[in-house]
């Protein structure tokens, strides 16, 4: 007996009933980022693997450890399923030369790819929500970036949701800052962990970010980023604190917060809860003005930020959120040749007008599509047997009517159907 074949370890379906509350939450980020000026932009899932080790850093883990990269076996191309989406944003911006027409307000869905050990929140392939700013040099669409975390916290009923922030200065800046470091962990070689020692001539910076409990009190007596950063960095901080402020939101600096990818700059934030464990970073991003340039561009500033729908989706459910039950208007029953025929023109004459409309397929006696129609949530039964068929007409039978109304039915023309389904809606409404 062959085995059955079962889903990619880490790479979930969705299904019906889950996938609804997806749409959902897709719908409300949809207008959420209309209602800021972003317009969308779909991306390839695969990109050259040179375009991710140039933009993220050949010493990333995502690099090193996570990516998804194979040989085009027709032309030897190197290719990797992309594991982030800013960098196949930037390359579509110099590739179609969007920066040259005006300031660009950027958002794509969909799926990304790293391989990793799955655990609650975090699977080999996970979506995510990018959005992305080119060319906008000041504080302010860093600040709005972040007051637009807020407001979907807001709208999708979610709190317990902190604001993170640092500044990772310029790339000088952070040079004299990362000689510093690696001699002070140099002074604590002993303490560090094998990831930490991995890294300590490669990225520095992330040993910052480790999550040991043994290295915590260490790496709390670590020399302090902010301490190297020049006027104008210092400047251009404060002045995304300033809108906060102005606009009450709170905040925590956390000098510590550096981000795992090599093209921030300046500011970086994350938006964190600690209702999933520890996974606990729901939305993440900052400024990274070089990488346009880095990946072949003109100088372009640049700012942005990616959400996981599936950490959003569960911390949704956590809050107790739910979808409305998705139902259609109408569920049409037929029995007889000469119903059949005529009901699939009921139904596409009822869409036409609007009117959600399930059809039942399969056949079965009117009893067992009755029972059916019950079950589907529909509010209205359109039920056409030869008999109707015969006279113009289909019996129209209130399923979910209120009081006295439910379960009522009556035979109506077939040109007036769509028009008593209407008016039985309005006059439900008014009642």
């Amino acid at each position: 007996m062959s085995q059955n074949i079962q889903s990619v370890r880490g790479m979930n379906d969705i299904l019906p009933g889950e996938a609804e509350f997806w749409e959902l939450f897709e719908d409300t980020v949809r207008s959420w980022l209309k209602s800021y000026g972003y317009r969308p932009i779909r991306l390839p899932i695969v990109e050259p693997t040179p375009l991710f080790k140039r933009a993220i850093g050949e010493v990333t883990d995502i690099v090193e450890k996570e990516m998804y990269s194979f040989t085009d076996s027709l032309n030897g191309e190197l290719l990797t399923l992309r594991p982030e989406g800013t960098a196949g944003c930037v390359r579509a911006l110099i590739q179609h030369k969007l920066a040259a027409q005006h300031p660009q307000r950027l958002y794509y869905m969909g799926q990304m790819f790293r391989h990793e050990r799955p655990q609650k929140g975090r699977y080999r392939q996970f979506n995510q929500v990018g959005v992305e700013a080119f060319g906008f040099a000041g504080p302010d669409i860093d600040a709005e970036q972040i007051l637009m975390g807020a407001r979907l916290w807001d709208d999708l009923g979610l709190d317990g949701i902190t604001l993170q922030l640092n500044s990772l200065g310029q790339a000088d800046e952070r040079a004299r800052y990362r000689s510093e470091l690696v001699s002070y962990f140099e002074k604590h070689a002993d303490s560090l962990d094998e990831d930490a020692k991995r890294r300590l001539y490669t990225n520095p910076l992330r040993i910052l970010d480790s999550k040991n409990p043994a290295m915590q009190e260490m790496i709390a007596s670590a020399p302090k980023l902010m301490a190297h950063l020049g006027a104008d960095s210092m400047a251009h901080f404060e002045g995304v604190q300033q809108v906060l402020r102005d606009y009450g939101l709170p905040y925590e600096i956390n000098p510590r917060l550096v981000r795992g990818l090599d093209y921030y700059n300046l500011t970086v934030f994350e938006w964190v809860t600690d209702r999933l464990g520890a996974q606990g970073t729901v939305c993440a991003g900052g400024r990274y003005d070089g990488l346009v340039e880095q990946l072949g561009g003109k100088p372009t500033s640049a700012c942005g930020f990616a959400m996981g729908v599936e950490r959003l989706v569960a911390l949704i459910r956590e809050s107790g959120g739910e979808p409305a039950a998705e139902s259609v208007d109408v569920y049409l029953v037929h029995q007889g040749e000469a119903a059949s025929r005529l009901a699939p023109r009921v139904a596409e004459g009822l869409r036409d007008m609007g009117i959600d409309v399930l059809f039942h397929c399969g056949g079965g006696s009117f009893k067992a599509q009755m029972k059916k129609a019950d079950a589907s949530g529909a509010s209205f039964a359109v039920i056409i047997g030869d008999d109707e068929a015969a006279a113009g007409e289909v019996t129209l039978k209130h399923l979910r009517g209120i009081g006295e109304e439910q379960g009522q039915q009556k035979r109506v023309g077939i040109e007036h159907v769509a028009d008593e389904i209407m008016n039985s809606y309005l006059d439900g409404d008014e009642a």
